[in-house]
C-alpha cells in the first residue's frame, strides 16, 4: 500500500474518540480511536477539500475538486445528497451551521469571484437564494460558524480580513469586516466555553503571521455593563460527550450537554445543562417546576372532580332560596311608596332645572331683537347711495358733507321727557334723509346740465374740425 498525505483531521462532536480524517486517496476514513482502526470509509471520485460534521454526529458535508457537495450518512457510508457546487475550478469549503438543517459554502465562479453559498440539507440541488459574490481575491475563504451569536466568520487565506455574517430569516446578513496588513496563512476559533465573558467577548480567532508567530483576535460587543449578558452567551458545548464510541457506530444519536455560561461569568463551577434533543420529554418537567401552582390538577382522580361539580350547582340554587322569604307585602309597599317618592323628587327638581334654564334662555333674544329694527332705515339709503356712486367721480365730498349737517340741529331742537326724544328721534331722521336726497338728485341736475353743455360745445368744435380738415384736402388736391 502506497502512503497518501492527510488532508483534513475533525473529531466528531457529539460522540468520544471518533474522528475522520481524508486523504490522498480520494477517501474520508472514521476512526475508532480507541481501537486505533478505521471502521468506516467514504468513498469520492476526486481529492476531499473540505468535511465538516452535523450538531449530533451523524452527518458529515463534504467538497471535493469534482466540484460536488457530497452530505453523507456516515454509517450507512453512502451519500444522501449529492449535488454540484461553486462553479469555479479553485478549492472550495464547507461548515455546518451547528443546529440547523443548514451548510455554508464558499468557493469560487467561473470568473474567479469568491462566493458564500447557503444550502439546506434536506434539498441540496441549488444554493438558497443562489450564491453571493464577496470580491474577487484570488485567496481561499475560510468559513466559521459560531451557534451562539449565529454568526458566520469568513476568514480570507492569503490577506488579513476576517469578514463576518448573522444569520437571520433565513439567510446572511453583513456585518463588519476585521481588517490587518499581516495576511493569514490559517486561521482557527476557541471554543466558546473559554470566552472572556466579563469583557463582552463573543469569540476570539488564533491567525498564524508570516509562519513565524500566532496573532490573538477577540471579538468584543461593546458595551458597558456589569452583569451578565445572556443574550449574547446562551449555553454552549461542554466537555463531556452524549455518547461513547461504541454508542454511536451502534448508531445512537443525540447533542451532547451544554454548560451555562453565566455560572463560570460567577466564578462558579460550570452548571451543566442538558441538550434540547436528548430531554424533549424534560421540558413540560421543569416549566412544572418553574409553576408550582400547575401540577396541582395533574393527579388523575377525574371523578372526585365531578362529585364537587354538583354541590357547586346546589349552592347556586340556595341563592334564590334567601330572595324568597324575608319579603313581605306591607314592606314591599313601602319601599314601593319610598321609591316613588324619590322619582317625584327627581321630576320635580329636573322641571325647576327645566324652568330656571327656560328663565336664562328667554332674556338674551329680548336684547338681540331692538338691533333688528334700527337697521329698517338702511335699505331706503341704499338706492340712493348707489346713484351716488355710479356718479361718484365728479361730485366733489364738500357738496355731500353739506346735507348731513342739518341732522344735529333737529335732534337738539326738542328738550322734552324721554319718551318724547325717542319718539322723535325717527322722524328727525326720515327728514334728514329726505332733504339729503333732495340736495344730491339737484346737484345731479345741475351737473347732468353742465355735462350736456359740454358735449354741445365739444361736437360743436369737431364740427369746425372737419370741415377745416376738408377744406384742406381740397387745397391740397386743388395744388397738386
Amino acid at each position: 500500500m502506497t502512503e497518501r498525505k492527510v488532508g483534513h483531521v475533525l473529531f466528531n462532536p457529539a460522540a468520544s474518540n471518533v474522528l475522520a480524517t481524508s486523504s490522498g486517496d480520494y477517501t474520508v476514513k472514521i476512526w475508532d480511536v480507541e481501537a486505533g482502526s478505521p471502521r468506516l470509509t467514504l468513498k469520492h471520485t476526486d481529492i476531499v477539500q473540505s468535511l465538516s460534521w452535523s450538531a449530533n454526529g451523524s452527518l458529515i458535508v463534504t467538497t471535493s475538486r469534482d466540484k460536488k457537495l457530497r452530505i453523507w450518512d456516515v454509517r450507512q457510508e453512502a451519500p444522501a445528497h449529492v449535488s454540484p457546487g461553486h462553479p469555479g475550478a479553485k478549492n472550495s469549503r464547507v461548515t455546518w451551521m451547528g443546529e440547523h438543517d443548514r451548510v455554508a459554502t464558499t468557493g469560487f465562479s467561473k470568473m474567479s469571484d469568491r462566493q458564500l453559498g447557503l444550502w439546506d440539507i434536506r434539498d441540496p440541488t441549488e444554493p438558497v437564494g443562489g450564491f453571493q459574490i464577496l470580491d474577487s481575491i484570488s485567496g481561499v475563504c475560510m468559513p466559521f460558524w459560531d451557534d451562539g451569536t449565529q454568526c458566520l466568520y469568513l476568514a480570507g487565506k492569503g490577506d488579513g480580513n476576517i469578514r463576518y455574517f448573522e444569520y437571520e430569516h433565513g439567510k446572511f446578513e453583513y456585518l463588519s469586516e476585521y481588517k490587518s496588513a499581516d495576511p493569514q496563512r490559517g486561521v482557527a476559533f476557541l471554543p466558546k466555553r473559554g470566552v472572556n465573558t466579563h469583557e463582552n467577548e463573543v469569540t476570539r480567532a488564533f491567525k498564524t503571521v508570516n509562519d513565524s508567530y500566532i496573532e490573538p483576535i477577540s471579538f468584543i460587543v461593546p458595551r458597558r455593563a456589569e452583569v451578565f449578558q445572556g443574550d449574547i452567551y446562551p449555553p454552549v458545548i461542554g466537555t463531556k460527550p452524549a455518547m461513547s464510541a461504541a454508542e454511536w457506530f451502534d448508531g445512537a444519536e443525540g447533542l451532547p450537554p451544554k454548560i451555562d455560561l453565566e455560572s463560570i461569568y460567577e466564578g462558579e463551577e460550570a452548571t451543566e445543562i442538558p441538550a434540547s434533543s436528548k430531554p424533549v420529554s424534560r421540558v413540560p418537567s421543569t416549566s412544572t417546576m418553574l409553576s408550582p401552582p400547575k401540577p396541582q390538577p395533574e393527579p388523575t382522580p377525574l371523578p372526585p372532580k365531578r362529585e364537587q361539580a354538583e354541590p357547586v350547582k346546589e349552592t347556586q340554587q340556595l341563592s334564590p332560596a334567601f330572595r324568597s322569604p324575608p319579603p313581605s307585602i306591607k314592606e314591599q309597599t313601602s319601599s314601593i311608596a319610598q321609591l316613588a317618592s324619590k322619582f317625584d323628587d327627581k321630576e320635580e327638581s329636573s322641571s325647576a332645572e327645566d324652568d330656571s334654564s327656560s328663565f336664562e334662555e328667554v332674556p338674551k333674544p329680548v336684547e338681540r331683537h331692538p338691533p333688528k329694527a334700527v337697521e329698517k332705515p338702511v335699505p331706503e339709503v341704499t338706492e340712493p347711495a348707489a346713484i351716488t356712486r355710479k356718479l361718484s367721480s365728479p361730485v366733489s365730498p364738500t357738496k355731500l358733507a353739506a346735507p348731513v349737517s342739518p341732522p344735529k340741529p333737529a335732534s337738539s331742537a326738542a328738550p322734552s321727557s324721554s319718551g318724547i326724544s325717542s319718539a322723535s328721534q325717527p322722524a328727525s331722521a326720515k327728514q334728514s334723509s329726505a332733504t339729503s336726497e333732495q340736495v344730491t338728485l339737484q346737484d345731479i341736475k345741475t351737473l347732468l346740465e353742465s355735462q350736456n353743455r359740454t358735449i354741445s360745445g365739444q361736437s360743436e368744435k369737431i364740427a369746425k374740425l372737419t370741415e377745416e380738415v376738408d377744406r384742406l384736402k381740397g387745397v391740397i388736391g386743388n395744388k397738386s
